[in-house]
């Protein structure tokens, strides 16, 4: 399945050392084959050579390479992310230092609070991260989530790891080889 990304513009800048990818200036569009990108320009040039063979995403944001989270491992690995059901004991923000050490904390509940945790990265844009990871529940965690160990260029056959932000820097989706994981609503 082709899948044509139309947004603001495409921008293409160096992240944590990779080099840009070199879109044309004034791209608008990225293409995406599975689980790369196919090509990146114009959107008016591209949906006249893919026509009716694409499916087309409207993005109103500048479309960039995925945040890189030098810190996953302590993000993840150092906190506690509440499950939504523990709300009102806990609250709804990571927990730490004394207030995590006063939990039980199984491997079990450390993978569920990595899953959240992978979760509101995604939903910052972030397409890699960084360990390593010292908890099996955690790097397994990481490891079925697609998070990368390092960013990707963003680059025709690259992997399709990118961000789409708003104005304001809001992440309005996040995409990992190819696949939507983040949308805002």
């Amino acid at each position: 399945m082709l899948t044509l990304h139309h947004v603001r513009a495409v921008e293409a800048a160096s992240t944590a050392g990779v080099p840009a990818g070199g879109p044309a200036p004034g791209a608008d569009a990225v293409l995406v084959s599975g689980s790369r990108i196919e090509a990146i320009g114009r959107y008016a040039d591209l949906a006249a050579e893919y026509g009716d063979r694409v499916r087309v995403r409207e993005w109103d944001g500048v479309l960039s390479p995925g945040r890189h989270e030098p810190d996953g491992a302590a993000y993840l690995e150092s906190a506690y992310h509440p499950d939504p059901r523990e709300a009102a004991e806990l609250g709804t923000e990571p927990i730490r230092g004394a207030a995590l050490a006063a939990l039980d904390m199984p491997d079990t509940r450390w993978g569920g609070s990595a899953r959240r945790g992978l979760q509101r990265l995604l939903a910052t844009g972030t397409t890699s991260v960084a360990g390593p990871f010292t908890r099996a529940s955690v790097r397994t965690a990481v490891t079925r989530s697609g998070l990368r160990d390092r960013p990707v260029a963003l680059a025709p056959g690259a992997p399709a790891d990118f961000t789409v932000l708003a104005e304001d820097s809001t992440c309005l989706a996040t995409v990992l080889d190819g696949r939507l994981v983040f949308r805002r609503r």
